[in-house]
């Protein structure tokens, strides 16, 4: 099932699978959302949780157990439901389960407020713990943006123009190599070559928004003030390309293995709530 929010000519639909957004069109009819061909991949812009990324061996331990969670966790595989709508609005909410305890044995709320306003929808963010244990967590976003056309005419525009420090993958692991990405005044044209080796990780972002750019016009601009890291990925020859705001990213090639001591987990206090949104504004 899917819902649809409508406001002053925009749309925006939201599947109940994954609470994930598949489509957001302006008034003419422009699709901004990558339509999921599975040629390059199948998804538009799935929910992160509860973990970003990839795990060493695909596994953590916890008191003293061993679980095991995809990469970027299961949200994004399971059905959600609809607490709340109106027809600008939608709340979508993911429960701790049986299914979930056995791969994340935390007590979770997991709520995603879409709310459209003209050519704005605001994504936010509510994790809740349920349980009467400290909860590690990571939470992200992965939108795709449709780009039709030759993938050099299109350029990023940061709100800072210092260079990008991006943090490299080594076996779908955080390694600690760094590539230093120079800009031109604040832009980066975009080239599939920046990408030949998985996504950019930057952690600790200092622009706190992003704009895809074509012949000096934005077309689509997110805005991340909350969260402190970012990622950007493509596929080869895809016309697609991924800004993905997050609390949290893969594990290091070294880590322990140990969910607590993760690099970059959050944790959430018994009985707290971690409040966090951004925005997608299109043009």
């Amino acid at each position: 099932m899917k819902k649809t929010l409508s406001h002053n000519g925009f749309s925006a639909t939201i599947n109940y699978h994954g609470a994930e957004l598949v489509s957001f069109r302006s008034p003419s009819g422009k699709e901004y959302i990558w339509n999921g061909d599975p040629e390059y991949w199948g998804k538009h812009s799935p929910v992160l949780f509860p973990v970003v990324g990839t795990l060493k061996k695909n596994s953590f331990t916890y008191k003293g157990t061993e679980y095991h969670l995809p990469r970027h966790g299961f949200a994004r595989d399971m059905e959600f439901s609809l607490t709340h709508h109106s027809d600008n609005q939608a709340v979508f909410s993911l429960q701790f389960s049986e299914e979930t305890l056995a791969k994340y044995p935390f007590r979770f709320w997991l709520q995603i407020n879409y709310r459209l306003l003209n050519n704005t929808l605001l994504i936010g963010y509510s994790v809740i713990n349920e349980g009467h244990e400290k909860m590690p967590f990571s939470l992200g976003a992965h939108p795709a943006f449709a780009l039709p056309g030759k993938f050099g005419d299109y350029a990023l525009e940061f709100e800072k123009s210092n260079p990008l420090r991006a943090f490299l993958l080594e076996n779908d692991l955080l390694s600690d190599k760094i590539e230093t990405i120079p800009l031109e005044n604040g832009k980066l044209r975009l080239d599939y070559d920046l990408f030949e080796n998985d996504a950019l990780i930057i952690k600790n972002v200092s622009s706190k928004s992003l704009s895809i750019v074509k012949d000096n016009k934005k077309i689509v601009t997110v805005g991340y003030d909350d969260f402190p890291h970012l990622g950007l990925w493509t596929k080869p020859d895809a016309p697609f390309l991924c800004i993905e705001p997050w609390f949290g990213y893969s594990d290091k090639t070294d880590a322990s293995g140990n969910i607590f001591e993760k690099e970059s987990i959050m944790i959430l206090d018994s009985e707290a709530v971690f409040n966090t949104n951004f925005t997608i504004e299109v043009f």
